[in-house]
């Protein structure tokens, strides 16, 4: 049997604002690595090993230098969008975000649904459970900030 915390956690943030902070951290330490392997080829290793230094396939490596001689510290950002572009536009997720509000328990499949009911859109079971939980954690938020 586990112990009772002595100590409880504050919560100085949401949890989808630490989420936020902790992907923007990680950019931050994919731009470290990657300033790292250069500063490793200004101090004259070899591609190869600056590549192993880091912990990089050596085909990376020459990617993030060509990078760099062609852009700078600007070629070495992080160039991924986070996924596919949404099924969904903009208007379209603020009106389903009301729609769901709407009620207090949807299931994964009255979502799913939902969605293509209302906007002709076919979303995966997994990709209904992402947006349910973004959609539920924001009421969520938004009526303890209204207790507060």
């Amino acid at each position: 049997m586990s112990k009772t915390e002595q100590i409880p956690i504050q919560h100085h943030l949401s949890i989808n604002e630490l989420n936020k902070k902790i992907k923007e951290l990680e950019k931050t330490t994919r731009l470290l690595k990657r300033l790292y392997f250069i500063r490793h080829r200004y101090e004259g290793v070899s591609v190869e090993e600056a590549a192993k230094l880091v912990g990089i396939s050596k085909p990376v490596a020459y990617q993030w230098q060509e990078r760099w001689n062609i852009d700078g510290q600007n070629g070495l950002k992080p160039r991924f969008a986070g996924g596919s572009p949404s099924k969904l536009s903009n208007e379209q997720k603020e009106k389903l975000k009301i729609l769901l509000n709407e009620r207090e328990k949807w299931s994964t499949k009255e979502i799913k649904e939902l969605i293509l009911k209302e906007f002709a859109v076919q979303y995966t079971h997994k990709q209904v459970l992402v947006i349910r939980k973004k959609y539920t954690s924001d009421r969520i938020k938004s009526q303890m900030h209204q207790v507060d």
